[in-house]
C-alpha cells in the first residue's frame, strides 16, 4: 500500500484487475481511446453544426450572397459564439462514454476504479468546486497586485442564462478530462509502474493535449504539466473523481466567464467581469494563453502540490470491493 504517497482506493482496485502493459503500449492505447472519443465528439457535433447553419440568419444570408469571404466570416462567427462553444463542451460526454466502455468491457474495471465513489459524492464535489474558485481567485488577486492584470469593470452584456449554459458545459468538459487522464490513464499506468511515474506520465500527456491551443508557450506547457500533477495528487488524496472534476470545472468557468480571462488560449464570451492583461507583463498574465501561461499560476500550482504532498489520503483504509458500483 505504501507506494510513494500511498495508493488510494481507485488505484488499489485497478491494480487488482488485469496486469498493466509496458509504457509504450499503455501510451498507444491511451492515444487510441482519446482519438475514438474525439471522433465520437465530432460525430455528434455535425448535426449541431448543420442545424446552426440552417437556422442562423447571418450564415444563410452569407450563403445566399455567394461571397466566399462573407461565408467564411459567418462560419467563424458561428463557431466562436456562445451557443456553439457550449455545445462543444457538452459533446465531451462522448469522451466520458468511450472511456467508460473501454474500462468496463476491455479492462474489466468497475466504475469505482475511475473514481466514481458514492460515499460523500456531493460533499466532495462541493469542496472541489469551492477550492477551484479560491485557487483561481488567488491567481487573479496576485495578477492585480503585481500589475499584470487591470480590472475593467462589470461586463454590460453579461447574461445569467448563458452563464448557466457555460457552467453545465464545463461540468461535462472538466469531468471528461479528469476521467480520461486521472480516472483512466493514471490508474491504468500505475498497475505496472510506481505511482509517481503514473502521476508524471499522465500530467505530461494532459499537457500535450493542449499543444495546439492558441498562444501556447513553454511556460504554459510547464504550468499545464503542474496542473496535471496537482490534479493527480488531488484525485489520489481524496480517493474519488468528484472533487477534482469540480475543481477543473470551476477553474475553467471562473477564469473565462466570471473574470473574463482566456481559458488555455481560448477566448470566451458572456463574461461577468473584465480583466485586461497589461501589455509587456506577459510573465504575470500569460499573454494570449491566459493566466495559465503566467508565473503566477506556476506559483499557485506549486503551492497546491506542496500542500497535497503533506496531506494524507482520505481513503487510507481499504473499503470492501463489494461496495463498488
Amino acid at each position: 500500500m505504501n507506494d510513494w504517497i500511498g495508493r488510494s482506493a481507485p488505484v488499489r482496485e485497478t491494480a487488482q484487475t488485469k496486469k498493466g502493459m509496458v509504457w509504450i503500449l499503455e501510451l498507444l492505447v491511451f492515444v487510441a481511446v482519446f482519438l475514438v472519443g474525439t471522433f465520437a465528439q465530432l460525430a455528434i457535433m455535425l448535426p449541431v453544426q448543420l442545424v446552426m447553419m440552417l437556422t442562423g440568419e447571418d450564415y444563410r444570408a452569407a450563403a445566399a450572397s455567394g461571397n466566399l469571404e462573407e461565408l467564411t466570416a459567418a462560419a467563424e462567427r458561428m463557431v466562436s459564439g456562445d451557443g456553439y462553444m457550449i455545445a462543444m463542451l457538452f459533446s465531451d460526454i462522448m469522451l466520458i462514454l468511450v472511456v467508460f466502455l473501454f474500462c468496463r468491457f476491455i479492462q474489466k474495471r468497475r466504475l469505482r476504479t475511475l473514481g466514481f465513489v458514492k460515499k460523500d459524492m456531493w460533499k466532495e464535489y462541493g469542496i472541489g468546486f469551492l477550492a477551484g474558485f479560491l485557487f483561481f481567485s488567488a491567481c487573479v488577486v496576485l495578477g492585480l497586485v503585481t500589475g499584470g492584470l487591470k480590472f475593467g469593470g462589470i461586463s454590460p452584456e453579461f447574461s445569467a442564462l448563458i452563464f448557466v449554459g457555460w457552467l453545465f458545459g464545463y461540468m461535462v468538459q472538466g469531468m471528461a478530462e479528469e476521467v480520461l487522464c486521472r480516472g483512466y490513464f493514471l490508474c491504468s499506468y500505475a498497475r505496472r509502474y510506481p505511482l509517481y511515474a503514473a502521476v508524471i506520465a499522465n500530467a505530461l500527456f494532459f499537457a500535450a493535449l493542449h499543444l495546439f491551443n492558441s498562444g501556447i508557450t513553454v511556460l504554459a506547457f510547464v504550468n499545464l504539466t503542474l496542473f496535471g500533477i496537482f490534479a493527480s495528487l488531488y484525485f489520489i488524496r481524496r480517493g474519488n473523481i468528484w472533487g477534482i472534476g469540480a475543481f477543473h470545472t470551476v477553474w475553467n468557468l471562473v477564469q473565462g466567464n466570471f473574470y473574463g480571462i482566456q481559458v488555455s488560449g481560448m477566448p470566451v464570451g458572456n463574461t461577468f467581469l473584465t480583466m485586461n492583461p497589461v501589455e509587456g507583463k506577459e510573465l504575470l498574465n500569460g499573454g494570449a494563453f491566459g493566466m495559465e501561461g503566467s508565473l503566477i499560476c506556476t506559483l499557485v500550482y506549486v503551492a497546491g502540490i506542496v500542500w497535497l504532498l503533506k496531506c494524507k489520503n482520505r481513503d487510507s483504509e481499504p473499503e470492501p470491493v463489494t461496495a463498488a458500483l
